[in-house]
């Protein structure tokens, strides 16, 4: 499999990144422990290179198409920043429903045009299973960043990077979930990468919000402990993360249901005080009221740092599916 040469050299061996050279990335299933391994070494080596140098020219005259047809700050700008780290051009479409979409042009039509400017593609749409729809029509590619309910594949490994980062492994520890656990498609794709370590699983949410079963079923294949709580004080003095999603409203279809759970609980200074003093609370982000602006100069609340990450994750995987990692 070809691969271009580089001025970049990280410590994992030759071309072993060769398997991701010109590879979709559409679901967290893809990954074994040793991918995961491989791009948070390159991850680790991003960070030190924009440390010292700022930016580099690994993906000079590459050019990536940012397609949302969501509204993002957060990935949009992640990917956006971290393809320019690399010296790298990007194509920013944050506003699809002043596109042909609106002529009636399909998302295959959509990106089979698109591929044709760029390099690779990274993709949000509300619609579940949208990315592999994607990723089949194309031939360069395609980086999934959020398909409806279904997964966000690069929020999980830039979730799974913050952990490694901040607690220095996944084994043994204790992960709680909290708040909109059915439809918040970043703790779908955790929990499925969390299933390859010896981990504890917590589930905290109102009734209507719990963890679908069909994500529960494959991480209960791996043998993973796995447990449903209503009440957050039940387990928050074991919880080593504590991973906190907003209720979000745009997913529901009935108002009154949002209403009652919208303020479901509230992590602040007050609760916290139960909670370990070396632990993690992690959120990707945007907040409402889920968490207290008062928390946020406790040194476990590292949700801010975890968008950071993002950005060196997100850089090694560019780096890898256009072969130069």
């Amino acid at each position: 499999m070809p691969t271009n040469s580089s001025s970049l050299y990280l410590p994992f061996g030759e071309n072993k990144n060769a398997a991701w050279y010109g590879k979709d990335i559409v679901s967290v299933k893809q990954f074994s422990r040793e991918d995961l391994e491989y791009v948070f070494g390159v991850a680790h080596e991003m960070r030190g290179m924009v440390e010292r140098v700022g930016t580099l020219d690994l993906l000079k005259g590459k050019i990536l198409a940012n397609l949302f047809y969501e509204p993002s700050t957060r990935t949009s700008s992640s990917f956006a920043a971290a393809m320019e780290r690399l010296g790298g051009s990007v194509i920013s479409i944050n506003e699809v429903k002043y596109s042909s979409v609106t002529k009636g042009e399909t998302l295959a039509d959509t990106v089979r045009t698109l591929e044709c400017y760029t390099d690779a593609i990274v993709l949000r749409h509300p619609e579940t299973g949208s990315a592999e729809i994607a990723a089949k029509a194309m031939h360069k590619p395609l980086i999934n960043a959020g398909d409806g309910t279904g997964e966000h594949p690069t929020q999980a490994l830039l979730d799974m990077f913050t952990i490694k980062a901040e607690l220095k492994r996944f084994d043994d520890l204790t992960i709680t979930m909290l708040g909109d656990l059915k439809y918040g498609r970043t703790v779908h794709s955790l929990a499925r990468l969390l299933s390859l370590f010896n981990v504890k699983l917590n589930y905290v949410s109102p009734n209507i919000l719990k963890m679908p079963k069909e994500v529960m079923d494959e991480v209960s294949e791996k043998g993973i402990s796995q447990n449903e709580f209503s009440s957050l004080e039940d387990v928050l003095p074991e919880t080593d993360v504590l991973y906190v999603t907003r209720v979000q409203k745009e997913r529901f279809e009935n108002a009154d249901d949002y209403k009652k759970v919208k303020g479901a609980y509230i992590i602040d200074l007050d609760i916290m005080k139960t909670a370990k003093q070396k632990m993690i609370v992690m959120h990707p982000l945007p907040r409402v009221t889920e968490i207290s602006m008062d928390f946020d100069d406790d040194p476990r609340a590292a949700y801010f740092r975890q968008m950071e990450y993002g950005l060196y994750v997100r850089m090694a995987l560019l780096a890898m599916v256009l072969g130069k990692a």
